[in-house]
């Protein structure tokens, strides 16, 4: 498997150091317009092999033509966030930066998957997607992966459990309209009223921990300047679920066509994701409540939207 990672930052240098450690990775290729810096990355990634057991992938620094023929492509390139600003203020001048991107992924690897993870990432697929002929399958974002990641580790501080015992998600936007469908969310297989009450654990705080997730990445931008290592964790999950052909459900932004009521907007919901990409768009039933946020959600996004 070939996977080429367009832009070599914080988040993009450590999606590489994922991949490198991947079995079934063949060939990892970095661009950045900062041509030096990729080439640093790479000879430093390159120095990890000899202690790594995996299948010693080929390790490119180079250009698009490079990245020619690529299954995966991850695009992590564009303006990055500042003290001060909101996901959204990125809009128009990630806008422009993308559409050129994509035209150089497609006319290389048209036929790969691609993951974008440039902010706002709904709003920017999107944008992507009306620039290029890829289908919504394979133009996908990372979401609100990520979101959902914070959610289940926040909630299992409260439960005293693994998170990988807790299943929920964050939905919507990757922004501050994300909510959570209490509905779905369970511990253990039961709802999570019932697990607190039948487990002597205090009911949670549903507002809170909404909030806490949503602060969750500006906590950690205020006092490092970056968030890497869980978003690179959720960028390398969806790979995995491509690579092996899961069929794993994951809360990733995908155009929906229909779909709990919306028509032409990528937003971020449950999918079945696989070797092709997003084979399945999962359908739950909301409450009132959940469904007025996800339309909430909705509003924000088309907002955005109308900026590019």
């Amino acid at each position: 498997m070939k996977v080429s990672v367009i832009g070599m930052g914080a988040v993009g240098t450590e999606i590489v150091g994922f991949l490198v450690n991947m079995s079934e990775v063949t060939e990892i290729v970095a661009v950045d317009k900062n041509r030096g810096k990729a080439e640093a990355e790479i000879w430093d990634f390159a120095h990890t092999t000899a202690f790594t057991y995996a299948k010693n992938p080929a390790l490119v620094a180079g250009d698009y033509a490079d990245s020619r023929d690529s299954d995966i492509v991850v695009i992590t390139a564009g303006a990055q966030l500042q003290q001060g600003q909101s996901r959204d203020d990125l809009v128009r001048i990630n806008c422009v930066i993308l559409r050129e991107i994509i035209a150089e992924v497609e006319r290389y690897s048209p036929g790969a998957i691609v993951i974008n993870v440039t902010n706002p990432v709904d709003v920017m697929t999107q944008v992507m997607l009306q620039a290029s002929s890829y289908p919504p399958s394979r133009l996908i974002s990372a979401g609100t992966l990520i979101d959902t990641a914070r959610l289940l580790r926040i909630i299992s501080e409260h439960v005293k459990l693994d998170p990988k015992n807790i299943v929920g998600y964050l939905l919507g936007d990757h922004g501050a309209t994300g909510f959570i469908p209490w509905s779905v969310v369970n511990v253990g297989g039961q709802d999570i009223d019932s697990y607190c009450r039948l487990n002597g654990i205090a009911p949670v705080d549903k507002a809170a921990i909404r909030q806490q997730t949503l602060d969750a990445g500006f906590r950690i931008f205020e006092r490092k300047g970056n968030t890497n290592h869980g978003i690179a964790a959720s960028v390398f999950r969806i790979i995995r679920a491509i690579e092996a052909n899961e069929h794993s459900v994951l809360p990733v932004g995908v155009l929906l066509q229909g779909e709990y009521g919306v028509q032409d907007l990528v937003m971020s919901v449950p999918c079945v994701v696989g070797r092709q990409g997003v084979h399945k768009i999962l359908h739950y039933e909301f409450t009132a409540a959940e469904q007025l946020e996800f339309h909430r959600s909705e509003q924000h996004l088309r907002s955005l939207l109308a900026l590019t």
